[in-house]
C-alpha cells in the first residue's frame, strides 16, 4: 500500500512539474513578445507558444491515461503534441542560425580576427589547393564564433539531439530507436550541464 502511494505521489509530482512548464512557457512568450530585435522576437514567441501548446497536448493525453478523460482521440492528440514540439525545435533552431550568422559578420568585422583568418589560411598552402578557400575561411569563422560563445553551441547541439523525436514520430526522418535514445539521452546530460553551469544558458 505504501509503495503504491509513493507510486501515486510520483507521478501527481511529476504532472505537477509538467503543469509549471506549461505556465513557464506562456510566461515566457509574454516576456520574448517585448524584445526589441524583431528576429529573435518571432522565433522565441514561437517556439514559445508551441512549446506551451504540447505541454497541454502532454497534459490532456495523461488525463486520458488515468481516465479523467475519456472522450478524445489519442492517436490526434499525440499526433498535434508532437507537432507542436516539432515546430517549438524548429523555430529556437532558427533562432540559433540567427545568432550564429550575427556572431559570424561581428568577427568578420574585427580587424585582428580578418588577420588571424589569413594566418590560418596561408599556414597550409598544399590544404588550400585542395579545399576551396572561401568554404575553408566560412568553417573557420564559424568555429571561432562558437567557441567564443559556447552557449551558442550548446544549445543548438541540444535542439538538434532534441530534433530527431518529433522527426520519428511524424515520420518526416525515420531513425531506428538507438538512435533516438542516443539523441534523448545527449540531449539529457546537455540539460544536466546547462543546470550545472548556467553560463552555458542561451539567453534570451
Amino acid at each position: 500500500m505504501e509503495e503504491s502511494n509513493a507510486i501515486i505521489s510520483q507521478a501527481l509530482g511529476g504532472r505537477v512539474f509538467r503543469l509549471g512548464n506549461t505556465i513557464n512557457s506562456i510566461e515566457a512568450a509574454k516576456r520574448t513578445m517585448q524584445l526589441s530585435d524583431r528576429v529573435l522576437c518571432l522565433c522565441l514567441t514561437a517556439a514559445n507558444i508551441n512549446r506551451a501548446l504540447y505541454f497541454i497536448c502532454d497534459n490532456v493525453l495523461w488525463a486520458r491515461s488515468v481516465g479523467l478523460i475519456r472522450d478524445i482521440d489519442k492517436e490526434r492528440w499525440s499526433l498535434n503534441s508532437s507537432r507542436c514540439y516539432f515546430l517549438s525545435l524548429v523555430m529556437s533552431l532558427t533562432r540559433d542560425v540567427y545568432v550564429v550568422l550575427q556572431l559570424m559578420s561581428q568577427r568578420a568585422r574585427d580587424k585582428h580576427f580578418r588577420q588571424k583568418m589569413e594566418t590560418h589560411l596561408g599556414e597550409s598552402p598544399e590544404v588550400a589547393e585542395a579545399v576551396v578557400p572561401q568554404l575553408d575561411a566560412f568553417v573557420f569563422l564559424l568555429l571561432e564564433s562558437l567557441k567564443s560563445h559556447p552557449a551558442v553551441a550548446v544549445d543548438t547541439l541540444k535542439n538538434v539531439c532534441d530534433l530527431f523525436i518529433p522527426l520519428d514520430r511524424l515520420g518526416i526522418y525515420q531513425s531506428n530507436a538507438g538512435v533516438v535514445g542516443f539523441c534523448g539521452l545527449m540531449s539529457s546530460v546537455i540539460g544536466i550541464v546547462t543546470l550545472v553551469h548556467p553560463k552555458l544558458t542561451l539567453k534570451p
